[in-house]
């Protein structure tokens, strides 16, 4: 999802997005008020930002509220079409910038960020 895409949305618009089915993965950004406390706005910027520089199109970028582990917020949850979901803890955009490289890019999850796994 692009910047102009989430303005978009805030104007009432719908962005268009791969498929479910189509895209490599989910990222998703947990953007309760404890995230948003935390960085998570800057960390969504970030992705966004990551993800159009490198030309990558079919990744499905979104958000949810709390996910119950406020002190290790901004969590991040990356999950691939075929894999497990990988939740990263304590993100930074610099953080969110490897995990893309190494994630979402390379498909291994970065261990150093990570908090759990599975569903």
């Amino acid at each position: 999802m692009k910047l102009e895409d989430l303005r978009k949305m805030v104007e009432g618009e719908r962005p268009e997005e791969p498929a479910e089915g189509a895209a490599r993965c989910t990222v998703v950004v947990g953007m309760g008020t404890c995230g948003i406390a935390a960085g998570a706005r800057e960390v969504l910027a970030a992705i966004i930002d990551e993800l159009e520089a490198r030309g990558i199109t079919d990744v499905i970028v979104t958000q949810c509220g709390c996910r119950g582990v406020c002190e290790r917020e901004p969590l991040v949850m990356v999950t691939p079409r075929d894999g497990a979901e990988v939740v990263y803890a304590d993100m930074t955009p610099e953080r969110v910038r490897e995990v893309v490289a190494t994630h979402v890019v390379g498909g291994e999850a970065v261990e150093a960020y990570r908090l759990a796994e599975g569903s």
